[in-house]
Order: C-alpha cells, then structure tokens, then sequence
C-alpha cells in the first residue's frame, strides 16, 4: 500500500455517478502531493473513472492520463487540487469561466479554501462523484490593462489584483474613479482590489475588512497611504473601478492572485470588474466558514 494511503481509501464500489472525468492538479514539488496523487489515479482507475492528470503532474508521475492544462476545463465534469490554497487560485483562474467544480484538499495547514483534508477526500469525492455534494460560489473579477487607449491584456482573478512599488521606488499616485465618478487619487505604496474571498490575503494585513466569501462587492485598500485618513472602503459588485498611474516610477507592478505580475508604466489604466462567471468550490461538510476563519486566525486564542 502506498505510505500516503489515508484510512478512507477503501470504500464501497460507486453504484451510480453524474461524473465520469476527473482532473488532477497537485503542488508537484511536495512529494506527499506526488504521493496522494498517485494513490487518487489508481483509486479513480480501478473504479472504471477517467483520470486527467494535468501534463506537469504526470510528467512528475510517468503517468499515462496526460492532459495539457488549456484542455483540462473543456473535459472535465470535477476538479481535484492537491495542494493549499495558492494551488486552488491558480486552478481557478484556469477553469472558472466553465463552471466546472472544484475539490480542494489540503495536505498541510487548514486553508481558507482548501478546506477539505486528506482523511476526508474519499467520502467527498465519493459524494461528488454521487452528485450528493454542495458549493460555494465565489465571485471573480476581471481586469484589464489599458496602454495608449488599447487593451494590452485581460485577466481573471480570484482573490486580489494589486497595485504595488518596488522597495526603492517612490509612493505611487493612482488616479481612482468608480463607475465614472472620481474617488480620489491615492498617494500610497500600492492598492489592493479584492473580492470578498480575497478579503482574508493581502487586503487583511493592510487593515481591510473581512467579508464573507458569499458576499458580492469589491474592496479598496490602500497600502500605507501617505494620507492617513484614506481608509479602505467596500463598493457594489457591478461597479466598474478604473485606476489610472498618475506617476513617473519605473518599478511599478499589477499583480492578479499574487502569481502573475505586469510592470505597469505612466498614464496605464487598469479597469476592474465582476466577472462573468464564479468558482464553484466543494463545500466541506464538516466545517463552515467561520470554523476555518477561526482556525486560521487563531481566535479565541492567548
């Protein structure tokens, strides 16, 4: 047996199933990832499910069920994520606009999304696999770059897009108008624009306010404003938020979900709005929200 094996490997046979293509995503570079996933292919195989192991993975694997990640959203009826919750983001921009569920687990920490643990990924995915399983719907937001009047690129995001200056680089003006009306133009180290499921990353340790993930609006959060009064401020989920630099540094950068950064220049604008589509994220059946919020923030605690 596997030295990964959990106790919930050995469950009754699967007797009637919604889903029949499962993705796997893992953090390939933690070998007890490795492990799980090797456990979960045999585990769907037996079965008589078909696995989509994402190419990297099965590279790491020498698995035969390779499938590129650009191809995985188009195929799959589930989506397992071995990892924390920095693996779930990067899925999620993936295969959020196909609305295709997604089965965090974590096999470290408790994590804010992936809530689910190692003991009970079995009976989930057992309940998923049975159509017997809820989710959370978690808004996203879609933001684009404007360079010279164009759109150089579009991204979706889960948690966050961030305005922020390198470490030697003076504080950046940011010309703030919401729904085509003027906010103000912050003078700060950067500004965070997060959804409520972002609310607990970087917002929170800028002093913004948590949100229920459930929620729909945008947050604005200043990062060190030069004024002390700019405080953060929550808007609708359909306001249109367009940020414009006002300043002549070279060394500021956009970064969406803390993983891909743009180097921003003078007079580009960044337009943030609700996406389209929401992540779907299988709900653990045996915490809520509060309960991880507790857990992680270590209420309660001396």
């Amino acid at each position: 047996m596997n030295r990964y094996a959990s106790k919930a490997l050995y469950i009754p046979h699967i007797k009637a199933c919604t889903m029949k293509k499962i993705a796997i995503f893992a953090k390939v570079h933690d070998p007890r990832c490795l492990g799980v996933a090797e456990e979960l292919i045999a585990w769907l195989d037996a079965k008589g499910f078909c696995p989509l192991v994402e190419a990297h993975l099965a590279r790491h694997l020498k698995c035969k069920y390779s499938v590129r990640s650009h191809d995985i959203p188009d195929q799959a009826d589930l989506v397992v994520v071995l990892g924390g919750d920095g693996t779930l983001i990067s899925v999620a921009r993936l295969v959020g606009d196909r609305q295709v569920p997604i089965l965090g687990v974590n096999l470290g920490s408790l994590g804010f999304l992936t809530e689910i643990t190692l003991g009970e990924m079995y009976p989930a995915l057992e309940c998923c696999l049975l159509g017997d399983y809820e989710v959370s719907e978690r808004m996203m937001l879609r933001a684009s770059i404007l360079r010279d009047d164009k759109e150089i690129e579009v991204h979706q995001v889960l948690n966050d897009v961030v305005i922020n200056k390198g470490a030697m680089a003076r504080i950046v003006d940011m010309e703030t108008v919401v729904d085509d009306r003027y906010l103000t133009t912050f003078k700060a180290d950067g500004l965070i624009i997060s959804t409520p499921t972002g609310s607990t990353g970087y917002s929170l340790s800028a002093n913004g306010p948590i949100i229920h993930p459930e929620l729909d609006c945008l947050v604005i959060t200043p990062i060190c404003p030069h004024t002390l009064t700019n405080r953060p401020i929550v808007v609708a989920s359909d306001a249109r938020i367009s940020i414009t630099m006002q300043s002549q540094n070279e060394d500021i950068f956009l970064t969406l979900d803390g993983q891909v950064g743009v180097k921003l220049k003078y007079g580009d604008t960044i337009r943030i709005r609700r996406a389209e589509h929401r992540t779907k994220l299988v709900r653990s059946r045996s915490k809520d929200y509060f309960e991880v919020l507790r857990t992680k923030l270590k209420w309660g605690e001396r």
